[in-house]
């Protein structure tokens, strides 16, 4: 590996510790408890987001949680007692905000992962949690300059915060990682 790949490495992990230490402990706490009261959990994003949210979408799977990705074909009906939780870096992704608008109608509680406050899709969710990366429009005031191209800080961060999740849900609901196992596919 070269030096200034090796640098690279050294700036992008300081460059996430230092946005996800920013993030809403309380925020994240509150989520974690409504995704295990939740009937069934429906996660939605775009592009890079909305492949960050599907490894998510597998680990809950893994913790024995119900869980689907908005839009696809064997996704359910939602209904009151679902969570959808949506993450979007600029918080105006036309597909995803309409799911939001659709679960604000079905009274489905919707949650917000974005590196926007004031976006269309932070106004119609119930809780937002805020990752303060420069927007991936815009390169906002508020928000840390990056290195980094287009929203990659964004959905690393994403990527790492979901995790902690995981780890968060493993111990609140004391499931093994063996009991995860066996859940784990095997059909491949």
């Amino acid at each position: 590996m070269t030096e200034e790949a090796t640098q690279n490495i050294a700036a992008i992990l300081e460059s996430l510790s230092k946005l996800l230490s920013e993030v809403s402990r309380e925020k994240i706490n509150l989520l974690g408890k409504n995704i295990i009261s939740a009937d069934r959990i429906f996660l939605a994003g775009a592009g890079r987001s909305g492949l960050v949210l599907e490894t998510f979408a597998m680990r809950l799977m893994h913790l024995g949680l119900d869980v689907h990705i908005a839009g696809h074909s064997t996704t359910p009906a939602a209904r009151s007692g679902d969570l959808v939780l949506i993450a979007s870096g600029s918080g105006e992704t036309s597909t995803v905000s309409a799911i939001a608008r659709q679960a604000n109608d079905r009274e489905v509680k919707n949650y917000l992962i974005t590196s926007s406050f004031d976006s269309t899709i932070a106004k119609l969710a119930d809780e937002t949690i805020y990752i303060p990366v420069a927007s991936t429009r815009s390169n906002r005031g508020d928000s840390k300059k990056v290195f980094q191209p287009l929203g990659s800080p964004f959905e690393q961060s994403l990527f790492i915060l979901l995790e902690s999740l995981v780890v968060h849900l493993m111990q609140k609901t004391g499931v093994s990682e063996k009991e995860m196992a066996r859940r784990h596919a095997n059909l491949e």
